[in-house]
Order: structure tokens, then sequence, then C-alpha cells
């Protein structure tokens, strides 16, 4: 069944040049687009199955062995996060197409839309099969250049000020990633992992820790650890729910990916366990103290993103079986979860007209499926018995445990600090969004999505609104146009119901977008069917832990035959 596994990247970039080569049809775009995502769930679903039950399948491209030729590798650890990354792009492609993201206008820059996802999806799936440095480096710049153009998506000043700083910010990291494998070619003559797995070994100490240094930071920025992770809140954000949502769940973890395979099978020595356990208990704390600080929703959880990275670093920094089991169980949970919330976020953006907790109110009475929809996956981040946040931040401290060194337990005091924080963060979120009646201010006149604030809507001196006694509409003195009168306003920053309360009139019921909110509900579903798998999950986890442990499997898969 090797046949399956380029499936997994030449399928999406066939289907990402005839959806290109039909721009005029938006309808076969996402026919296609749809198709071509559900084709790689099935494909990566019958590859873990089989990779569990008869070990790792390698695939040389274009029938050369390794080290001369490509290899892609699966293993336990790529079939899982291969079958959630695909799971999560298809999930929210449907999320896409139920927000409209890609209007009729022909013109409009978004058309290019659904070949730049699948593109985006190459990357990430190639990323988790390269056996070779260059090969990832390859799928790091696939990410980079979709990913550059779905951040700038509209073309608002905003959005490509925050793309702007996200492709210098990745370039940086790819130009040090580069640096890194010519380095590592130089010392050792190859650049496939196995290889330079058998020969990094017989360097000199501080060869080896330049070495491992280099590539660390260049995955540190790619995964976002702190004081690498700058660049993340303000350019999340800004980005479109859908887009949003996938950066979040996926992105990152291409870099922990590949700072698991760096730490078991590159560098499986404790060189620098120690530094990482410090840069995990950095990047908990000061991750979650930004979340605590925010008041727009999608800032907060982007924070909170910064700060669960922490949990995943951890893990690896332990170096052990438990450890790393744990840190791949966590990292599966945090890529639903993490995704499911900002989701979650697009539609309240969408029903209530901003993410900003100041303007946001009384969402428990006019959608208690929405509240229900937010609650669920907060709790689940949070750590709250019994979800899976829980099952994996209690594995992350099992293995800190049997570690027993001090560090260890520092570890394991800042990971219940985060925990308690980003409940308390994500609870605010509550009563502001959800319990709270909407200021009366705010019923009058909905509110442009602080997390992209509209340019054309502001004048250069505006006037401070006014609420008209006998309409209760919200204007401009002066004879400006309303609020809601103003053209090319964003459909995504206005109430569902695109009608506005009278001050002192209970607001209309919003009627929820059904498509949103269904694939927003399969994702929740999705998120809390993880604890109920989550014993057969944690025991594939520890499995593929147990294979990374033992690089000889990785290396005699790769270059010799199979690892069992």
């Amino acid at each position: 069944m090797t046949w399956l596994v380029p499936l997994l990247v030449l399928v999406p970039l066939l289907g990402a040049a005839v959806a290109l080569g039909l721009l005029r049809h938006r309808k076969l775009q996402r026919a296609i687009t749809v198709a071509v995502l559900a084709v790689a769930v099935a494909v990566a679903a019958t590859l873990m199955v089989l990779v569990d039950q008869h070990g790792t399948i390698v695939v040389q491209v274009g029938g050369w062995q390794a080290p001369y030729g490509i290899s892609l590798v699966v293993d336990r650890l790529s079939a899982l996060l291969l079958t959630v990354s695909a799971s999560v792009l298809l999930l929210v492609l449907l999320f896409s197409i139920g927000q409209d993201l890609a209007p009729d206008d022909e013109d409009a820059p978004v058309t290019i839309f659904y070949p730049t996802y699948l593109v985006l999806a190459a990357g990430v799936l190639d990323a988790f099969m390269a056996g070779d440095l260059f090969n990832l480096y390859v799928a790091f710049e696939m990410l980079l250049v979709a990913s550059y153009v779905l951040i700038t998506l509209g073309g608002s000043e905003q959005r490509v000020r925050a793309g702007t700083t996200y492709i210098i910010t990745s370039l940086i990291a790819s130009a040090l990633f580069l640096a890194s494998i010519g380095l590592v070619y130089g010392a050792t003559g190859t650049v496939n992992i196995a290889q330079i797995s058998e020969r990094v070994a017989g360097l000199p100490d501080h060869v080896q820790l330049l070495l491992h240094t280099m590539l660390l930071i260049a995955f540190g920025i790619k995964a976002a650890v702190f004081p690498l992770a700058f660049w993340l809140p303000d350019s999340y954000p800004t980005a479109p729910a859908p887009v949003t949502a996938v950066f979040a769940g996926l992105l990152t973890k291409v870099g922990i990916y590949a700072i698991i395979r760096l730490e078991t099978i590159i560098f499986p020595r404790p060189q620098l366990n120690t530094v990482l356990l410090v840069v995990a208990v950095l990047t908990m704390i000061v991750g979650v103290l930004g979340a605590v600080s925010q008041t727009d929703v999608k800032r907060l959880l982007s924070f909170t993103l910064i700060s669960h990275i922490g949990f995943m670093v951890m893990g690896v920094g332990l170096g052990s079986v438990v450890g790393t089991a744990a840190a791949v169980f966590y990292t599966v949970h945090h890529i639903v979860v993490q995704t499911t919330l900002f989701l979650v976020s697009g539609v309240m953006e969408r029903v209530g007209g901003t993410t900003s907790t100041r303007s946001l109110g009384g969402l428990l009475k006019a959608a208690p499926l929405l509240a229900a929809l937010y609650l669920v996956p907060a709790f689940n981040l949070g750590g709250i018995p019994p979800f899976s946040g829980f099952i994996g931040k209690l594995g992350l401290f099992r293995a800190a445990a049997e570690d027993g060194s001090p560090m260890a337990w520092v570890t394991v005091g800042a990971g219940v600090v985060t925990s308690l924080l980003t409940l308390y963060a994500l609870m605010r979120v509550w009563d502001a969004a959800f319990w709270r009646p909407k200021p009366a201010a705010e019923a009058a006149a909905p509110h442009v999505s602080t997390a992209e604030p509209q340019a054309h809507l502001r004048s250069p001196e505006p006037a401070p609104l006014t609420v008209s006694e006998e309409t209760g509409e919200a204007y401009h003195p002066g004879g400006s146009t309303t609020v809601t009168d103003a053209p090319h306003a964003s459909s995504a920053s206005r109430p569902a119901t695109g009608q506005t309360a009278a001050v002192g009139e209970a607001p209309e019921r919003p009627q929820l977008p059904r498509m949103l909110v269904a694939v927003t509900t399969v994702a929740v579903l999705g998120s809390v069917a993880l604890t109920v798998v989550a014993g057969p999950l944690y025991g594939y986890a520890t499995r593929a832990a147990e294979s990374l442990e033992s690089p000889d499997r990785y290396v005699q898969a790769v270059l010799g035959g199979t690892d069992e």
C-alpha cells in the first residue's frame, strides 16, 4: 500500500491546479476542494491503521534509494497527525463555504482561496511525511507562500500589515533553517534524517550543539515558543475566521512536530532538555498572562495558543517515553480544541458583529446553542475533568513526577497556573459575551469587529455617535450616514439579523447561520470524542513515543527495510 503515501501530496497539488483553472466556476472549485480533502482524510486514516499494524511505511520517490533520493516516511506519529490534520482541513473548508469566504465577485482576490487552501494542505501533509531536512524545508516554503496569501485575503491595511510581519518572521526562520541544513550537510554529508541520526554521534560535542541549537531556533519560530512568538498575536486575529482557525490548529503544530523529530531522531541525547523545560515554562506563563489582559476574543485565543504550546514543549523536554506520549496526545487535543474555539469565535463575530468583549453581551439569551458550543471547548482547553485537556495535562504531570528533577516540578507548577488562568480568561469571555446583558449603546448600533477595523468606515476626524430618540438609529451629527447604511460594510462584521434594535427594546433573536453552526457543532462533538476515545488514542500515542525513543527503528525503516 505504499502507493497511498504520495497521494497525500500529489492529490492536493493537482486539485489546486484544477481549481486555479476554474476561477470563474466557484461551485466546481468548492466541489473539487471538498473531494480532494475527503480523499486525503480517507488515505490518512487508512495509513494510520496500516502503520499501527505493520510498521513504518517508506516511499523512495522516483525509485532512488535513500539517502540519495527523496524519502517519504509514515510512522505512527506521522500517520496520527496526518489523519487529524486532514480532518481539520476538511472541517474548516466546510466552515469557509458556509461563511461564503469567496463571494460572488469574480474580481475579488478571494477567488484564489480554494487553490491556495489546497497548496496549504499539501504543505502541511508533506511536512508530516518528510524524511529529509530539505524536503521539510520545501514543505515549510509551501506553507509560507500559501499562508501569506490567505492571511491577507481582502487586502485591508491591517491584514497586509499583519501579513508583512508574518512573512518577514517566516523568511527569517526559513533562512535560518536553510543555513542549518547547509551546516548539517557540511558536517555529516547528508540531509536524510535517518542517516544524520547515524552520523551525528561522531561529531564533536560543540558542533552537535551548534547544529542542534540552530535547528531548534528555526523550528521554535515556527512553533511560536517564547521568546520567538511575538509575531503570532498580531498576525492571526486579522485573518478571516476559517483562516485563523486552520492556522491556529495546524501551522504551529508543524513546528512542534519538527521539534519532536529533532529531539528524538536527529539528536536523541538529552543535550538541550533543560533548555526546553525552561522555554516551556516561559511560554506557558507569558502566553497566558497575555491572554488574561485581552478584551478581544481572537487575540485572547491567540495568546492561549502560545501558552499551550508550552505544554507540548514540556513533554518533549522531559525526554522520556511517558513525556513524549503525553506531548503527542496533547498535540492532537490542541489541534482539535483550538481550531474549534476559533470557529466558535467566527460564529460569535457573525452574530454579535464584533469579537470585542466590551461590545458583546446577551448572547446566552439570544443564541443559547452558541453559548453551549463555546462552553464545551473552553472547559476542555482549561483542563476541566473529564475532558481530553485534563487527560493530556495529567499525563504530562505524571511524566514530570517520574522525572523528579527540580526543573520538572517547576514545569508542573507552571502548568497548573497556566490551566487556572486559561480557564479564568475563557470564563471572562463567557461572562462578558454570553452572561451579561448587551450594553444599551451597543444594542443601538452594531460595531465593526475590533479584530480588524474597517478604515473606510472612519472619517479623518470622526464625530461621536448620537442615538435618535425618534428612530433609535445611531448617526453622526451633521447628516452623515448611519453605521448600518455605511457602504461596503462586511457581512462578517454585522449581526446575523442585519437589523438594529431600538434603545430600550429587547433585541430580536438572531438567525444563526445554519451551515456555520452545523460545522462548528461537528467540531465541538469532535473535541468531545477525544475524551470518549482517550484510552485507545493515548495507547496509540504511547506506541508512537516508544518508536520515537528507539531511533534505530526509524533508521532501519528508511535505510534498511521495515522497523517491525
